[in-house]
């Protein structure tokens, strides 16, 4: 069941809602934590698609503008497009996920190679999120 999200979103709401969704048990978590950090030589194309990525600047450069004159409001409002960014992005791996998920369900032969394409988006965004 997919989290329906208010108009105005904020990090600690995104990061409140994920909480509430997450099943994944600590032992995994402690697994992945304690694997050695890869670097690849993939190409780190863009995370979110360039119409976005112009409008979130736009956004924030206005944001940025607005600080001296309202620094509570410039805070609020970045921490809205952080959000909202995030959940861009995730919607992004939800919809890739789904469309695979969609194949198995309909009892199509995905192969190997369709996995080894979202596994790479998943690296490298995990990488870069790690900054590694």
């Amino acid at each position: 069941m997919a989290t329906k999200y208010p108009e105005t979103l904020s990090t600690a709401e995104l990061a409140s809602a994920a909480n509430r969704e997450t099943n994944r048990d600590e032992e995994a978590r402690q697994q992945d934590m304690q694997r050695p950090a890869r670097q690849d030589n993939e190409s780190a194309g863009p995370l979110l698609p360039e119409n976005f990525t112009q409008e979130c600047r736009t956004r924030w450069d206005n944001v940025q503008a607005s600080f001296v004159d309202e620094p509570r409001a410039a805070v609020q409002k970045a921490d809205e497009l952080v959000a909202e960014a995030m959940k861009k992005l995730a919607e992004m791996f939800a919809n890739e996920r789904t469309k695979l998920e969609q194949q198995w369900d309909r009892g199509d032969n995905v192969n190997t190679e369709d996995f080894r394409v979202a596994l790479q988006k998943y690296r490298s965004f995990f990488n870069r999120l790690l900054n590694v």
